[in-house]
């Protein structure tokens, strides 16, 4: 039985991943800040652990257990400013923690990188992972940060094989922040729902989870797999969840035009100081096509994704839930 490292434990991804690595009989450490953030299931193969993958001590007391990393942290807020905090958690930390991996004689090491390190593409013909870093995300502070992180690491060899994965836009249960699904949570119950005019890549995270895992058994070293599910539209998207739910919103969309004032502002709140989510680089990001091909990674891993329509519904059942759960312990304690 092998012993995995998941840093990042209470993300979307990392929660999937422990819980799919427990299911195939696995024991996990999962890393994280606060025990009481991490929201998955519990096992008595999985034992969570409380700290920074960025502290050297807490590495080397964890390190020496583990036959694989799955690193999953990183600082993913698309809104602060500058790129040194992009710089020191993704770029930096992540090649120390490659570095004490090597030293504790890890065997395997699998990083979680973003899709959009890569050129996008259209429907007829998405991005895939020859194709270079592409505008907007060359002024996205976090795309950067991960394309950086990615070329330090690849230098590294010393017996451990490092294999990156590619996930786009990932939707499903266990979000806990929330983080993506607030796509969701936008969307639903709403008589309005305003979307932008261009549209990205979905996958189930169960898939990209799965994904991981076939990578960190069958994945080359040095190689990078896109985790791409369907390639649609705002429009599309959210026409998707209205059938889900049944509700009958009106579909209003935002001009790239408003869309970019809106973005020339928040980075007038950026000088100022504050993080703002919406800025111009992100209004740009808002306004493409951002789609992605999954073709190398069901041809070489054999990973094979679902229709988004089972994301969107998991997440929705999942957020409702969580807030029955909330209604039911708010009354209890009254």
């Amino acid at each position: 039985m092998q012993n995995i490292l998941v840093t990042g434990a209470n993300g979307l991804l990392a929660t999937n991943i422990i819980k799919l690595l427990i299911e195939k009989g696995y024991s996990v450490i999962g890393l994280l800040r606060r025990a009481e953030s991490y929201v998955g299931m519990t096992d008595e193969k999985l034992t969570l652990v409380e700290g920074e993958f960025t502290n050297t001590s807490t590495l080397n007391r964890i390190l020496p257990q583990c036959d694989a990393v799955i690193h999953a942290a990183a600082l993913t807020s698309q809104g602060m400013p500058s790129f040194q905090p992009y710089y020191e958690i993704n770029v930096k930390a992540t090649e120390n923690l490659v570095k004490a991996s090597i030293l504790h004689q890890v065997k395997k090491f699998i990083y979680v990188s973003t899709a959009n390190v890569f050129g996008y593409g259209t429907k007829t013909s998405p991005g895939n992972e020859n194709r270079p870093l592409q505008h907007p995300f060359t002024q996205s502070n976090y795309a950067k940060s991960k394309a950086e992180s990615e070329k330090q690491i690849q230098k590294y060899s010393g017996g451990i094989d490092i294999v990156i994965v590619n996930p786009t836009f990932m939707l499903g249960a266990y979000d806990g922040k929330p983080s993506s699904g607030r796509i969701i949570l936008m969307a639903l119950r709403k008589k309005i729902i305003f979307y932008p005019p261009g549209g990205k890549n979905f996958i189930h995270v169960e898939d990209a989870a799965e994904g991981v895992i076939k990578a960190m058994t069958g994945g080359k070293p040095r190689e990078n797999y896109l985790l791409a599910g369907e390639n649609l539209s705002y429009f599309e998207f959210f026409q998707k969840l209205k059938n889900i739910t049944g509700q009958k919103s009106i579909l209003v969309k935002i001009p790239s035009s408003l869309l970019k004032a809106a973005g020339y502002a928040g980075l007038l709140l950026q000088k100022c100081g504050v993080v703002a989510d919406l800025n111009l680089v992100n209004a740009k990001i808002l306004s493409i096509e951002n789609y992605y091909s999954n073709d190398k990674a069901e041809k070489n891993l054999g990973l094979k994704v679902r229709p988004i329509e089972m994301a969107i519904n998991d997440s929705i059942n999942w957020f409702s839930n969580q807030e029955k759960n909330r209604k039911n312990k708010k009354k209890n304690m009254q």
